[in-house]
């Protein structure tokens, strides 16, 4: 298969690369804008299975021009997309009263804008069978606990999950599936700034893996579905 997987430097993002990429078996698009931290991702892939097909490609998927990676596609990934994994994101941890209009619009670009531009973008790659993963948060999830100081991140999780039901039924005649895991915590350096002390009882290498496996095959039994994968909450 042909795997996209943007916000792939740190996190859970990381992680599923690096599973996804010890099978062997697929030919992964790696996006991030830290070019440092890819490197990093590029080396223990390339220790762990020196013959796997990893692009590690610095881009920023609010700002950066897409006819460059487009035309990346096309000539190193037969122009076909299978999975595409919308896992980038930032976080803002400040109290409601305290938020400027700019923090919303920050949170809305990266975690909600950002996705529609990749998959405007990168939707004429995919066809019959492909699979769109959202990443979205517990946090965004309807009647799940909420915290003080994440409303501008919640909100904008939020509206990943509904853009997600939506392009399930807009896609469904191209036989695209697209569905959303809400993740509950992970320990990653995104929950230490959003819960500054807490453990979480799951590594951020096992949500990785989740994360891949549901890539693979989650589309032959989901889609339009928010999925919400919490051990704890945070």
């Amino acid at each position: 298969m042909n795997i996209i997987i943007t916000g792939a430097s740190s996190g859970v993002g990381f992680e599923a690369v690096i599973e996804i990429t010890s099978k062997g078996k697929h030919k992964v698009m790696a996006l991030s804008r830290s070019q440092e931290k890819l490197e990093k991702l590029l080396e223990i892939s390339q220790s762990l299975n020196p013959d796997c097909e990893l692009y590690a490609i610095a881009f920023d998927i609010v700002h950066d021009d897409y006819q460059g990676l487009q035309q990346f596609i096309a000539a190193n990934m037969d122009g076909k997309v299978d999975v595409l994994i919308n896992n980038a994101g930032v976080l803002i941890n400040k109290p409601f009263m305290e938020l400027q209009e700019m923090d919303f619009v920050e949170m809305l670009q990266s975690n909600y804008l950002g996705h529609v531009r990749v998959i405007q973008n990168l939707l004429q790659f995919m066809g019959n069978g492909s699979h769109i993963v959202n990443i979205g948060s517990m946090g965004g999830f309807q009647g799940s606990s909420k915290f003080n100081g994440l409303s501008a991140y919640s909100a904008s999780k939020s509206a990943l999950h509904t853009l997600t039901e939506c392009l399930a039924q807009e896609f469904a005649e191209q036989g695209i599936k697209v569905n959303c895991l809400a993740l509950g915590s992970a320990q990653t350096e995104m929950l230490e700034k959003a819960f500054p002390g807490y453990e979480s009882p799951v590594m951020a290498f096992e949500m990785g893996k989740y994360i891949a496996d549901f890539a693979l095959t989650g589309h032959k039994f989901f889609n339009g579905k928010i999925l919400p994968v919490a051990l704890t909450t945070p």
